[in-house]
């Protein structure tokens, strides 16, 4: 599907955000592991989370879908082999995390995904679950990965990267009810938390300190979940209040889980019209309302180092907004965007370009040079990535000239309702 975008003012009104896609998978995964009934309400409207919905269906747990935002779990805690192979579809987070849950069970399973996700890293978590007595057969590191489940021990381990995915892994591994001793995972810098303020929500056996958590085998008890607000998803609406001319709005029920809100410090760091009100909690998770309005004084900054584990899928739309930002803005310590669905620093540079952003690539980043008059009259193509299309959209809504997005339909691994949503504010 092709989509044309063109020049618009004065995005007003109130919106509210769909739900975190992060804290669905969990919801789901983790409800379908502890013991009892669990009723998920706010449930993500991305195909992302319902590949995890429906492997976890696959692996014999009792789930009805009362509504699209609306799911019952019921479980005794343990799973059943799957005779099929079982389908992540886009969703790296379910392919990676359910490989932990799956590695200590007492029966084998396989793991398979699109085109896309086969060719993303997994490398990453065959290693620690290896460690930990896993056996993971592999394609040289991609999926699809054969599982046979085994009796885990629980490990230290010393992570290169600060990935949430990567240490949701190797926790729900460790707080197998069969794995033996204690797991303590370290990271370079706080990666998002969601996993560990879930599990100790349902009850697990888990203390966090800073960069470091330690877990142990773990019989969770089944609780209702009310799903926060996506922080990512708001973060495009969030730079298309900033950078379209005369826009004033309020987006609900945002999570501000503090290891997620690279985003908000970002914009506070450039200058950005923001203002974080109505704080709240659902299940553990932080949430509030923010009001944005148009910013014609931002201004660039460096992000980099601990910045960017918080901030990792925003980067793309960061770039946009830094387009519209006196100065250079560089970006570093993010060479882990080439392993997205595409690679993100050279595609969004390509494309970004075509409709006269001044950006350079980098190895680990990029750099761009503001303040831009975006020309537009381009076609841009959004290498089967759900961001960068949504990135590209909001670019067009402040560009000269009209611009086309390839292979639009991509958005709705994510977020289904992004395009209404902004129609809603016009």
């Amino acid at each position: 599907m092709i989509k044309k975008v063109g020049k618009i003012k004065n995005l007003k009104g109130e919106i509210i955000i769909p739900a975190d896609k992060s804290v669905s998978h969990r919801a789901i995964m983790f409800s379908s592991i502890a013991n009892g009934k669990a009723k998920i309400s706010n449930f993500s409207s991305g195909a992302d989370c319902w590949s995890t919905l429906n492997l976890f269906k696959n692996l014999g747990v009792e789930i009805n879908v009362i509504d699209k935002k609306t799911i019952e779990i019921f479980s005794n805690g343990k799973l059943i082999k799957s005779d099929l192979p079982l389908d992540a579809g886009n969703s790296g987070t379910t392919m990676r995390l359910v490989s932990g849950i799956l590695a200590g069970q007492n029966f084998d399973s396989v793991l398979i995904g699109d085109v896309s996700l086969s060719k993303r890293p997994m490398r990453r978590i065959i290693e620690p679950l290896a460690l930990m007595g896993a056996e993971i057969e592999s394609e040289n590191g991609h999926a699809p990965l054969v599982i046979k489940g085994k009796s885990l021990y629980g490990i230290d381990y010393f992570s290169k990267l600060s990935s949430a995915q990567v240490k949701s892994c190797v926790l729900l591994a460790g707080a197998n009810p069969t794995t033996k001793g204690k797991t303590t995972y370290i990271e370079p810098a706080v990666s998002r938390n969601h996993t560990e303020l879930m599990l100790k929500y349902l009850g697990a056996n888990i203390e966090m300190d800073g960069n470091k958590t330690i877990i142990s085998a773990s019989e969770l008890i089944a609780k209702d979940i009310e799903i926060i607000g996506d922080n990512s998803s708001a973060a495009f609406l969030i730079v298309a209040g900033l950078i379209v001319e005369g826009s004033d709005f309020v987006i609900k029920n945002v999570g501000i889980n503090p290891t997620r809100t690279g985003i908000i410090d970002i914009v506070k760091r450039m200058k950005g019209d923001i203002e974080i009100y109505n704080e709240r909690e659902f299940a553990g998770e932080l949430v509030a309302d923010i009001r944005v309005r148009y910013s014609d004084s931002l201004v660039s900054c460096e992000i980099f180092g601990e910045d960017i584990p918080r901030l990792i899928d925003e980067l793309p739309i960061i770039a946009v907004l830094a387009s519209q930002a006196d100065g250079e803005t560089i970006v570093r310590d993010a060479g882990d965007l080439r392993n997205k669905e595409a690679d993100r620093i050279s595609c969004l540079v390509k494309e970004l370009r075509k409709i006269g952003v001044d950006i350079d690539e980098l190895e680990d980043g990029f750099v761009v040079k503001g303040k831009t008059k975006l020309k537009g009259n381009a076609e841009l193509e959004v290498y089967h990535d759900h961001r960068l299309a949504m990135s590209f959209y909001i670019a067009g809504l402040i560009c000269d000239n009209e611009i086309s997005i390839k292979d639009f339909e991509w958005t709705n691994i994510s977020f289904p309702e992004f395009e209404m949503l902004v129609e809603n504010l016009k």
